[in-house]
């Protein structure tokens, strides 16, 4: 949903509104709300973010987080699931990650839910790669597909079942299939 503000906001005025469930995101001047997260949404965001987080989180390389809004280049969004290396999460004078993060993930994850324009979510994933996301996957559960986006490379769709998912190479003992990420939906 697009809200119409009475004037013009910028990216500052938008960061100090009140939180909105779901989230709302500053693109190209226009807040846009993200639709409500349903059940195979849900249901792959939480098991993705656990499954990367089991690699990722005992060898402190990094971690994922879901929803975590992400400020940069002039857009502040809210991906599904954000997966930052450990040495790039913002952290304060004691050591503890930030609440506000003003950088971009290094490896960004949407979910398309299916009110979702496709278009609007792709175009995020590329404003991450540009600013140096090494990856984004754009996860489509109707279709049970994956299209995976490099940085100045060609975007790769995975929809067989036994297909190896790609992941950046600092996670590249995730080893998950087309097959295995969505059969979380029927467990």
């Amino acid at each position: 949903m697009v809200q119409t503000p009475p004037k013009t906001l910028t990216l500052e005025e938008f960061l100090q509104l009140p939180e909105t469930k779901p989230a709302s995101e500053y693109i190209d001047g226009q807040i846009i709300q993200k639709p409500m997260p349903q059940g195979k949404h849900s249901i792959i965001q939480t098991d993705l973010s656990t499954a990367i987080n089991a690699v990722l989180k005992p060898k402190r390389i990094g971690r994922a987080f879901s929803e975590l809004r992400c400020t940069f280049g002039g857009r502040s969004i809210v991906p599904d699931v954000s997966v930052l290396l450990r040495d790039r999460i913002p952290r304060d004078e004691k050591g503890d990650a930030v609440n506000t993060f003003s950088i971009p993930p290094d490896w960004t994850i949407e979910i398309l839910s299916p009110e979702q324009s496709q278009t609007k979510v792709t175009k995020n994933i590329l404003h991450c790669l540009k600013f140096g996301t090494q990856m984004g996957w754009l996860i489509d559960p109707e279709e049970c597909s994956v299209l995976v986006y490099h940085q100045k490379q060609e975007t790769e769709v995975f929809d067989e079942p036994e297909a190896q998912l790609p992941v950046p190479s600092f996670a590249s003992d995730l080893q998950l299939t087309v097959g295995e990420l969505f059969a979380w939906l029927g467990e």
